[in-house]
């Protein structure tokens, strides 16, 4: 019995939304908005956070970086005012002193990075040139397509070869073979003997200490100590009454530990260390492993302010179903009074209003689902911006989207439960 006189009370219910559609339907788009909102930010807000913990992550989770920054005015200068050399940055004893020093260290991966034109027939490309060792595939990251990396033979003699990324060979070499063919840097021709393609390889400081912005794909791979022997370490720059030089040893030190643990002690002692043998401020320490957790705290910081502004939109059209209720309660004061006349009973009147609310809530929670998914691979496919959808983001819209039906459906229909019957029926 009680359950046919539930399913009637849900019947009833939403007989009287579907006698008022268009006032439905606008009641609807304030929850409908809002779970849209919430789905879309927070996707958006996760697409960016993943992108950023992505990145952190390619710089190896296990690895210090060290990175060379040229000093605003404590450089040291030797020569004229108008003829001098800045002389910074780190050097072959501090990877040495590292390796020799730190507890916990596997390898110390030194890097030479500068900036030229690769040229092949007419094609000139602008490039990081990347002096380094073979062991730079296990430390960074890299996956050889085709060919190989450079080996101990090559840096042992100097050799003249390189590896380049499949994109910056796709750009050079349209229609050649790569691996026949040799590239020219400045005034030296470079064999080719692979095709490699970066998996982790953030933007790198050239001598300048200026972070470039070369796609990641351009990059040019030769034996570290072919690159201090064609490059040299000084780069000239010729000024206005006189000529600068700058002299830098190695760009970049990446230091690959054991595990997390070891990571964490030795950031205090490599910091430690290199400040007893350099006199001035050339140098930056770089632990993946800390901004990647500043970026999981970010994250979460970041979908709550999301989460939070998004909210308010579920919070407004709570308030509009609210308001509507209220408004149907007046107006249907004697259709409430002849049922309670009839003899439904108090609780038969606060279902049949809480129903309409719930299906307000519910039905525009639904709605607002299907366009707060579909939102954000519209934004991915107009801006190129990663979005990414949870299910716990679908969920928290869709459970408080029915929670605001509830909680604000429930004044409505208490109070349209308290009314007088007789004051019900007389009223116009």
């Amino acid at each position: 019995m009680w359950r046919y006189q539930i399913v009637s009370t849900i019947k009833l219910g939403i007989k009287s939304l579907l006698l008022h559609k268009l006032r439905s339907i606008l009641t609807m788009l304030g929850i409908i908005f809002g779970v849209c909102s919430v789905i879309a930010m927070l996707a958006i807000g996760e697409g960016a956070s993943y992108e950023a913990q992505q990145a952190i992550k390619k710089l190896g989770s296990n690895n210090i970086i060290i990175r060379s920054v040229k000093p605003p005015q404590e450089a040291k200068q030797t020569g004229s005012p108008r003829s001098f050399v800045l002389d910074y940055g780190l050097t072959y004893k501090d990877g040495s002193r590292l390796q020799a020093t730190i507890p916990g260290v596997v390898r110390v991966l030194p890097m030479r990075i500068l900036r030229d034109d690769v040229r092949f027939s007419r094609n000139a490309i602008p490039c990081q040139i990347i002096g380094t060792l073979p062991f730079y595939t296990q430390v960074v990251g890299l996956d050889v397509v085709r060919g190989r990396f450079i080996n101990y033979v090559d840096e042992l003699y100097q050799n003249n070869v390189c590896a380049i990324t499949a994109g910056l060979a796709q750009r050079l070499f349209p229609y050649q073979d790569p691996l026949s063919h040799a590239v020219k840097i400045d005034a030296f021709y470079y064999r080719i003997v692979g095709i490699v393609r970066e998996r982790n390889m953030p933007k790198q400081r050239t001598q300048t200490g200026q972070m470039e912005g070369q796609p990641l794909d351009n990059n040019v791979y030769i034996p570290l100590s072919t690159s201090r022997s064609r490059f040299g370490e000084t780069i000239i720059r010729r000024i206005s009454g006189g000529i600068q030089a700058e002299r830098v040893e190695l760009h970049q030190i990446t230091v690959q530990m054991q595990d997390l643990s070891a990571v964490e002690t030795a950031d205090a002692q490599i910091k430690t260390l290199l400040k007893r043998f350099h006199d001035q401020n050339d140098y930056e320490v770089i632990v993946p492993l800390e901004l990647l957790r500043q970026a999981q705290q970010t994250k979460r910081i970041f979908n709550i302010v999301l989460g939070s502004i998004a909210a308010i939109s579920l919070l407004v059209g709570g308030i509009g179903i609210m308001n509507i209720m209220l408004a149907s309660v007046t107006e249907r004061t004697r259709e409430i009074g002849i049922r309670r006349a009839l003899g439904a009973k108090r609780r038969d009147i606060t279902l049949q209003f809480l129903v309409e609310t719930v299906v307000l809530s519910i039905g525009g929670g639904l709605i607002g689902v299907a366009i707060g998914v579909l939102a954000p691979l519209i934004v991915s496919h107009l801006t190129n911006m990663r979005t990414i959808v949870t299910l716990w983001a679908v969920l928290l819209a869709f459970g408080i989207s029915g929670a605001i039906g509830i909680i604000f459906g429930l004044y409505p229909a208490t109070a349209a439960a308290k009314l007088d019957p007789i004051e019900a029926l007389r009223h116009e």
